[in-house]
């Protein structure tokens, strides 16, 4: 098996550095392959000054799955994985990737986080709706066999956050399997970043991403308009759909709520989340009925690899 590890990146020289020293030592024969960008903290220049680099793309775009369609598109290997800048892979991570892509379609594993009192791990998650098992993963750390990304034509770049849940569903629409395996470790030293979360972990999905302007770190109208979106998009307008939406906007405001009685947020800010609930929400489900018109086959992809050729500013490759 020949493997591809894709790592995007934005402004993370120090950790992506840490994250390639991993995979020299312990995945020594994988293609690496690197998304920069756009960063200012010469993360080119540290990229391109390493040996174990196979190819570097430099990105004028921001959003993480375009990254990770642009590092698709320049991977060779018969399965590709994709490993978070800010993860380190562990001990036997190879070995669990090769026996679990013999068996699966596409393989994940847990991510270890190392905080001062201990360490807190991931595990494994799964939902049925409308009838299809979906197993998640967390984009940071899975790998697939080449065959099926191609078939799923990558990761839908109109999520800014969710790409990995969204993509989880339409494997579960193509009846691909997916499996999860303790050995397939990353270890994150959680403190060493200021918390820092991977897209697509369990706080970034549950709306802990960026900022709403209140300074909680949570982007609500984002959140909801990926969570509509990609249900929309996938099942269409179901019972199952809309419960599963209000379930999460009752439990924010509830929590949201809470806080204000706490007096850790204030009536205008709990005003204002809801408001961006509801316009994340109205244009999620809007932008979800669209995407499903325009690719009605399983996939249910219509921002995927194979819809645009302009990704990549430059190219380094030194294959």
């Amino acid at each position: 098996m020949k493997l591809s590890v894709v790592v995007p990146t934005l402004n993370g020289r120090d950790r992506l550095a840490a994250s390639l020293d991993s995979l020299a030592e312990r995945a020594p024969d994988a293609e690496v392959v690197v998304v920069n960008g756009p960063s200012a903290d010469g993360t080119t220049g540290m990229v391109r000054e390493r040996d174990d680099v196979d190819v570097l793309v430099e990105l004028s775009d921001r959003t993480i799955n375009v990254a990770r369609n642009a590092g698709i598109e320049a991977a060779s290997g018969d399965a590709v994985a994709f490993l978070g800048d800010d993860l380190a892979v562990e001990d036997g991570w190879t070995d669990a990737l090769e026996a679990g892509l013999a068996e699966a379609d596409v393989v994940t594993g847990p991510t270890h986080r190392t905080l001062t009192g201990g360490m807190t791990t991931d595990e494994p998650e799964s939902r049925t709706i409308s009838g299809r098992e979906v197993t998640y993963f967390t984009g940071g750390n899975v790998a697939f066999r080449e065959r099926t990304l191609r078939e799923l034509d990558g990761f839908d770049e109109y999520l800014e956050t969710g790409g990995a849940r969204d993509a989880a569903h339409r494997l579960a629409g193509m009846d691909a399997t997916v499996q999860w395996s303790r050995e397939l470790c990353a270890r994150r030293e959680a403190e060493a970043d200021g918390g820092h979360e991977p897209p697509d972990s369990p706080a970034h999905a549950a709306g802990a991403t960026g900022t709403n302007g209140d300074g909680d770190g949570r982007d609500w109208g984002w959140k909801y308009r990926a969570l509509a979106y990609r249900l929309t998009k996938n099942y269409g307008v179901r019972p199952t759909v809309v419960r599963r939406v209000l379930s999460h906007a009752a439990s924010d405001a509830a929590t949201t709520a809470r806080e204000v009685v706490g007096g850790d947020a204030t009536p205008t800010a709990w005003l204002g989340t809801g408001r961006d609930v509801t316009a994340g929400i109205a244009t999620g489900a809007s932008d979800g009925l669209v995407a499903r018109a325009r690719d009605r086959s399983p996939t249910r992809n219509p921002h995927g690899v194979s819809k645009r050729a302009d990704r990549a500013v430059a190219r380094y490759d030194w294959r």
